[in-house]
């Protein structure tokens, strides 16, 4: 498809037109794109020699240096080896309102990686459903997303080396490595090829620059951008003049992701809330566990597997207390404890799930999650706080991001705190009536409770839509303390054992 690229052209007459007026319009829709808060992401990939930095550093000159940074991706480093491959550039994600651009991108993993046999056949090729998944959560969120293939063929490189290392000033740019990749030409093309089909969708398509006219390359770049934006920006106002159309006609918004089901409660109704444990039970397995635990600590980090647990449950089952005997006899070298509280401003100018990439533990390290991105389908969706089909999407977004980290590797382990409403109250009574632990309850925790039966149908829902083979929920039938804090120790260390006897198989 590429080598059939035609080449194109424009005079110089009609480029000193066209172009400055190109650059004034896509100032202006920097500016609109802020005070409207879409975020934009240009990526742009291509041979070495094409002129991907030539086309950047135009791109930058007429906007706000404020508004907008460049990315400039090389093989990644140990850290971000660390890992999973999407890590880096979640954490790189702009902010609504801002442009990021990208000098390549995510899509080294299935160019250079695959080409260079830097990575398995298997990954590279799982690597393209994570892409398209990242890029349809991206785009389905509001982003803006333009991607660039900057071409030019063999014969065009091949003289553009040569020119290059001519000049005395730019020969340090032309190394070894680019020459042996100028060999493997044609086994590049056969994965650009490949790239470019599989990853082209209608809200994130590629646009093939054949760059042997650099003023050609420059106003296609600046045209594909300025529409993306346009594009936008009426499609966010259409679809404001649509809620507004509805609410006058008193039409609630209705979901398109999910049809309506009916939401098996039975497993939060036949949990056996009466188990116990005696004390001194409690207190002879829990240290056990503990010792077990802490000995599990330094092979996962031997082994480097990275391990998240995350606790949900209801308000004063008990999660702050279930985390301490987790990790009282832990190295606190080798986890984290990540409280999970309302989004700060930061957090919200983002994707819901961007905060929660930046916390993902390294490979060899635990991180412990109290609370989670499951908020966005309990108290997102039961106090309003996002609308609903976006609570909806999220189901499928959590699920291909947990497939993302256990298909890396990741021990990811789910807890729900199971009580039952008087349980609840007893703790919310006894909270209040000790000066201690006043602190622990909250006019916030009361009006929940009055919400018990919304969120119970949202708990059963989300226990039923992402609980799966490889990230299942393990309910904690928590009014027995003792008991809850026992099944949780012992579920986390199976699952570590589990996972570090298939790596030792390796």
């Amino acid at each position: 498809m590429l080598e059939t690229v035609l080449d194109q052209t424009i005079a110089k007459e009609t480029y000193d037109i066209i172009f400055p007026q190109l650059e004034a319009r896509l100032s202006e829709l920097q500016r609109e794109a802020r005070n409207k808060a879409i975020p934009v992401v240009v990526v742009f990939e291509g041979w070495d020699a094409a002129g991907k930095g030539t086309l950047i550093n135009s791109l930058m000159q007429p906007l706000d240096p404020r508004g907008f940074k460049v990315w400039s991706i090389n093989l990644p480093t140990q850290e971000e080896l660390y890992h999973p491959f999407l890590w880096r550039f979640w954490t790189k994600l702009p902010a609504r309102g801002a442009i990021n651009i990208f000098d390549r991108s995510w899509y080294g993993r299935v160019l250079i990686d695959r080409v260079e046999k830097l990575i398995g056949k298997k990954a590279w090729k799982e690597s393209y459903e994570e892409i398209l998944n990242f890029e349809r959560q991206l785009t389905d969120d509001g982003m803006v997303l333009v991607k660039f293939w900057i071409h030019i063929d063999k014969e065009e490189q091949y003289k553009r080396f040569k020119k290059i290392e001519k000049n005395p000033a730019e020969s340090w740019k032309i190394t070894k490595q680019d020459w042996q990749q100028h060999k493997k030409y044609d086994d590049y093309l056969v994965a650009v090829e490949e790239m470019l089909a599989r990853t082209s969708t209608p809200d994130a398509s590629w646009t093939i620059v054949k760059n042997h006219d650099k003023r050609y390359g420059r106003v296609k770049i600046f045209q594909t951008l300025i529409g993306a934006i346009e594009q936008a920006i009426n499609l966010q106002e259409q679809n404001k003049l649509l809620v507004e159309a509805k609410q006058n006609l008193s039409q609630p918004e209705k979901a398109s992701y999910l049809p309506d089901v009916v939401v098996a409660d039975s497993v939060l109704k036949t949990t056996d809330l009466t188990k116990r444990l005696l004390r001194e039970e409690y207190q002879e397995q829990v240290k056990t566990l503990q010792e077990k635990l802490r000995a599990l600590e330094h092979e996962i980090h031997r082994y480097r597997i990275p391990v998240i647990i995350t606790y949900e449950g209801w308000d004063a089952a008990g999660k702050g207390g279930n985390i301490k005997r987790l990790t009282e006899n832990l190295d606190p070298r080798g986890y984290a404890v990540i409280p999970v509280a309302a989004p700060t401003s930061e957090e919200k100018a983002h994707h819901y799930l961007w905060r929660f990439w930046r916390s993902i533990p390294k490979a060899g390290h635990i991180t412990i999650f109290d609370r989670t991105w499951y908020g966005r389908v309990l108290v997102e969706r039961v106090e309003g706080f996002c609308k609903r089909h976006e609570w909806q999407r999220a189901y499928k977004e959590i699920n291909e991001f947990e497939r993302h980290l256990t298909s890396y590797g990741t021990v990811l382990v789910k807890f729900w705190l199971h009580i039952d409403p008087s349980e609840q109250l007893k703790r919310f009574q006894e909270r209040q009536e000790t000066p201690g632990k006043t602190w622990k309850i909250t006019d916030e925790d009361w009006r929940n409770r009055e919400k018990w039966a919304e969120y119970e149908k949202a708990i059963c829902e989300m226990l039923q839509r992402t609980s799966t083979s490889y990230a299942p929920w393990t309910i904690i039938e928590s009014v027995d303390k003792y008991y809850a804090r026992i099944k949780a120790l012992q579920t986390v260390v199976d699952s570590i054992e589990t996972a570090l006897k298939e790596k030792r198989k390796k």
